[in-house]
């Protein structure tokens, strides 16, 4: 049993009452008969609350999985029970990695009525988020006594990548609408399949496939067979050291990086690619080999969703050499980093130019955001000028490693962490389009 506020303020404003009757005696006697209109008032609303076993009855309804950095929604039932108004104060007890205090709900529930309570969270980092209990106060109109109930029960619910993010690309790629979220619409050039063989020509082949050249060396009718364009690997290589640390939205650079596979991986194996996954860091660590097979995006998912860094420097000898013994196929590699310098890129050089004699390499690392702000601004003063300038180098260095992959024949791509999904999607559908893989 609790006593509300209402009730404290009662109390004193009777005990001042009795306490200026010693001045004024009627005060008195009308303090002595409120103090037992009061006595009898919160007494009877104690047999109202605890006549029942249980009165009010919750339970909340949220999914198993939450998607990282997305809105989830949470559901609380509530049933009264009392054969009156329940005036009803409600806190759950969401996980404390929230940080939320304002998850406290006050509403009126008629007798034998449910009601329903919805709020949403968003979580920005992977693992597994406990839920306690729901914490319900009682009170009647009067307001003076709050019986508590815990109610509902304890639930672990795990932050998976942002899958909410991977349906709402897939729903929008089947209805052909993904213009509206600034994928672009890329003309591909000639057949969508590929050269295999010169054969001559029988009834029923088509006129366009006629080779005129190979039929005037044969004297016969030639025409060029072709097949289906084969699948393509596609493997997201996340680079999770310290540099993939950076906060930015309240998530890492890491984990808007572990959002883009999961989204790029379902997009490339609708059109037929194969999608896989390596991670590295101070080691090499984990390699998912490329398939198109309905479980590949639970795997993708699962092992996404254990990635975690221990903060050190990564190891791209590491990555060059367990690549070279483990994926023989040449593939597009997809290499999420965050080359802070010039010189943090060209201690990395070498073995991109390696990689990218093998694979198609794609190098992703991100501007900013913070910084570009700021060297907007303008400078007010000659310390602010120098912060400016700082900025700026930092700024056009970033440019600068774009420029020197270029150079070497490494394909670049410098984005934000907001606009990375989709910037992924547009790279990807280029180089497809362009027959590069």
């Amino acid at each position: 049993m609790f006593l509300s506020r209402r009730f404290y303020i009662v109390a004193i404003a009777i005990i001042l009452t009795i306490g200026l009757g010693y001045i004024y005696p009627p005060l008195f006697q009308i303090g002595q008969i409120v103090f037992y209109l009061f006595a009898g008032a919160t007494f009877y609303e104690i047999l109202r609350l605890y006549t029942l076993k249980k009165p009010i009855t919750a339970h909340r309804d949220c999914a198993d999985r939450f998607s990282n950095g997305d809105e989830n929604p949470v559901e609380i039932t509530l049933q009264n029970n009392y054969p009156f108004t329940a005036h009803l104060q409600v806190i759950d007890e969401i996980p404390v990695i929230f940080q939320r205090r304002d998850i406290r709900f006050e509403l009126k529930a008629a007798p034998g009525r449910q009601k329903t309570i919805r709020y949403s969270l968003r979580p920005t980092r992977r693992g597994e988020y406990p839920f306690g209990k729901i914490r319900v106060f009682a009170s009647t109109s009067l307001g003076l006594v709050m019986r508590r109930h815990t109610l509902g029960e304890e639930k672990i619910v795990k932050v998976y990548p942002s899958f909410l993010m991977l349906r709402k690309y897939e729903l929008m790629a089947i209805s052909n609408n993904l213009t509206e979220l600034g994928i672009k619409q890329i003309r591909k050039i000639g057949h969508h399949t590929e050269f295999e063989q010169i054969k001559e020509y029988v009834k029923g082949d088509d006129y366009r496939t006629i080779n005129w050249k190979a039929s005037a060396r044969t004297h016969k009718l030639q025409v060029n067979l072709y097949q289906d364009e084969r699948s393509q690997h596609i493997y997201s290589v996340i680079d999770k050291g310290r540099t993939m640390q950076q906060a930015s939205g309240g998530m890492t650079l890491l984990d808007y990086a572990i959002n883009a596979t999961s989204v790029i991986s379902h997009v490339a194996i609708r059109k037929g690619d194969n999608a896989g996954l390596v991670t590295f860091e101070e080691k090499f660590g984990t390699l998912l080999p490329a398939s198109k097979q309905s479980s590949q995006m639970e795997n993708l998912l699962e092992s996404l969703y254990n990635q975690t860094s221990s903060f050190g420097e990564s190891d791209y000898s590491a990555l060059y050499t367990h690549l070279s013994k483990k994926i023989n196929k040449r593939s597009l590699l997809i290499l999420y980093c965050n080359f802070d310098s010039m010189v943090g890129m060209q201690r990395q050089l070498s073995y991109l130019r390696l990689l990218s004699r093998q694979h198609l390499v794609l190098v992703i690392f991100f501007e900013n955001q913070e910084l570009k702000a700021y060297s907007r601004q303008p400078p007010q003063h000659t310390e602010e000028y120098f912060k400016t300038v700082t900025a700026e180098k930092f700024i056009h260095e970033k440019r600068l490693i774009t420029a020197t992959l270029r150079r070497y024949g490494i394909y670049s791509l410098l984005t934000t962490p907001d606009e990375l999904t989709v910037d992924v999607i547009n790279k990807y559908l280029e180089l497809k389009s362009k027959r590069l893989i």
